[in-house]
């Protein structure tokens, strides 16, 4: 009798994780987590995707910001949530191309613990001057730093963060050097670039509005194309063919997510962003354009990224505690 019991248990509780495998996905809210604050452009990104895919998925989509850490925190929290499609993360790719080199210590490891299921959204920095240093072009702004003693200064939003690497690299590529002064984050750094106080930076979206407005000059932009908004800047690749950088957001999940689920997620996603409202959105609030891949060339960008990040880091011997 003993044995017949422990056999109906057993089967039960085999019956009711069938019946729970078996349920259509998603049958609840997901969670979306963010790595930074709200009102920021990966909250911005969030949100005008999240609105639209939740439809799709007919589920809300619940935006949770967990900034901390470059992006860390919330890729914790996501590696180590349940792989059943209700844990989303909008992973930024410093989290993945830079934290891994740049921290001393790191709770998980993002290529290993975090798995990619859509490319989201690209951008560009903007490497901009204050108007009256001097140079009218790129090429003039090249030739300018390096005749410069002192060399002239540059800002950034922080150490290790992609505007600091972009300069770095920018440096090894044309042979100049430039002193780094980083700054807490994008607006004090177009302050400090419009003041004089420093020469030049790569910023995010919003430093285009200064270039438009006059209170910045534009000289070029880190992606391998032309901004759709600057379109007369040339990218820094047309001087320095193997230069690139470029920011990214893509949702990823814990390890072992069911390849269904995966699937379903991606394709709803990219529906979502081949959405032309959307897009606009996201061209608007200067968040990027949308960045719809398959997954092997976004498994592809993503080491590129941890690689090409890896070696300016280690050039420089930037590390954080």
């Amino acid at each position: 009798m003993r044995r017949l019991i422990g056999l109906v248990i057993v089967t039960a509780v085999a019956m009711g994780a069938g019946a729970a495998w078996a349920q259509p996905y998603p049958n609840r809210p997901i969670r979306l987590l963010v790595s930074y604050p709200p009102g920021g452009a990966a909250d911005l990104v969030a949100r005008a995707v999240g609105l639209p895919l939740a439809a799709r998925l007919g589920q809300p989509v619940v935006v949770e910001n967990r900034p901390g850490s470059n992006g860390n925190l919330a890729g914790e929290l996501v590696a180590g949530a349940n792989p059943d499609g209700y844990t989303l993360l909008l992973g930024p790719s410093a989290l993945f191309g830079i934290n891994p080199h740049l921290y001393v210590r790191m709770s998980i490891d993002p290529l290993r613990d975090l798995a990619p299921v859509a490319s989201v959204v690209a951008n560009a920095l903007l490497l901009a001057a204050n108007p009256k240093l001097g140079p009218v072009d790129f090429r003039d702004f090249v030739e300018f730093a390096r005749r410069a003693k002192p060399p002239l200064f540059y800002a950034s939003i922080g150490n290790g963060s992609e505007h600091h690497l972009a300069m770095e690299m920018l440096k090894q590529a044309a042979g100049i050097n430039l002193t780094h002064v980083p700054y807490r984050g994008g607006g004090p750094a177009a302050l400090g670039v419009m003041s004089g106080d420093v020469a030049v930076m790569f910023g995010g979206g919003s430093v285009a509005a200064l270039v438009q407005s006059g209170e910045l000059r534009g000289l070029a932009t880190s992606g391998r194309r032309r901004s759709r908004v600057l379109p007369d800047l040339p990218s820094v690749s047309e001087l320095y063919p193997a230069y690139e950088v470029t920011l990214w957001q893509g949702l990823f999940a814990p390890v072992g997510m069911r390849p269904e689920i995966v699937a379903r997620l991606r394709a709803e996603v990219n529906a979502v962003l081949a959405n032309a409202d959307v897009m606009d959105k996201l061209v608007a609030a200067g968040s990027g354009d949308a960045y719809i891949t398959e997954l092997p060339e976004f498994a592809a960008r993503i080491r590129a990224d941890y690689d090409r990040y890896g070696k300016v880091i280690a050039d420089i011997g930037l590390r954080v505690e």
